[in-house]
């Protein structure tokens, strides 16, 4: 798991950083795992300029997503290794997979973000790998509180937190790590702020 937190650590500072706050060593390399199969994602846009080409990408992981979640993932591949054994120890559902991957292809093509596919989705299901089932409604607002920051709308992120926080307080403590990324309104702070501001969220529990 050490390439993969490796992976996370260079591109996904955010979200690595609040890992750390995991005290189970296994819970927290799965949320690396999540975290290191969006980094894949993330990074296409970047490595092909023809959409087609983005496209054909994202489409591979799409069919990928076949075997991820039957159980024979693609040998030699080690996030799809590693995000085959945890979709069956935490018995995950493939929809927000799905819908992400979905949302990368309109996203090449010039569509809007969609918030719930990008962020909401996949912060439900990293609160299902740290605390179980049942907790999607408590982070929804979470998760487009991070949504909105990361996509530039800063000040309907800030009015958007304490709606947030009152689902949170619902939330079990240990999963609060999967919502914590959600405090970091500035996504270009600087990283020792990012880890005073991850501290303080942790610690109260509120964004």
């Amino acid at each position: 798991m050490t390439d993969l937190d490796t992976q996370v650590r260079e591109t996904d500072i955010d979200r690595w950083l609040a890992s750390r706050f995991v005290a189970d060593p296994r819970a927290r390399a799965d949320l690396i795992t999540l975290y290191a199969f969006e980094a894949e994602l993330m990074a296409i846009p970047s490595r092909v300029t023809q959409p087609l080409l983005a496209e054909m990408r994202f489409t591979w992981w799409a069919e990928q997503m076949d075997g991820v979640f039957s159980g024979v993932p693609r040998k030699g591949h080690p996030v799809l290794e590693a995000l085959t054994d945890l979709v069956a120890r935490r018995s995950l559902p493939r929809a927000p997979f799905d819908a992400l991957i979905e949302a990368h292809i309109g996203r090449v093509h010039g569509e809007p973000h969609d918030l719930d596919a990008f962020y909401v989705g996949p912060m439900q299901i990293a609160v299902r790998v740290l605390a179980g089932e049942g907790h999607d409604a408590e982070v929804t607002d979470a998760g487009r509180v991070r949504g909105l920051a990361q996509t530039g709308r800063i000040d309907e992120a800030r009015a958007l937190r304490r709606q947030a926080n009152g689902g949170l307080r619902r939330l079990p403590v240990v999963a609060f790590p999967a919502v914590a990324p959600a405090a970091l309104i500035r996504p270009a702070a600087p990283e020792f702020l990012k880890r005073l501001t991850l501290v303080a969220a942790t610690v109260r529990g509120r964004l």
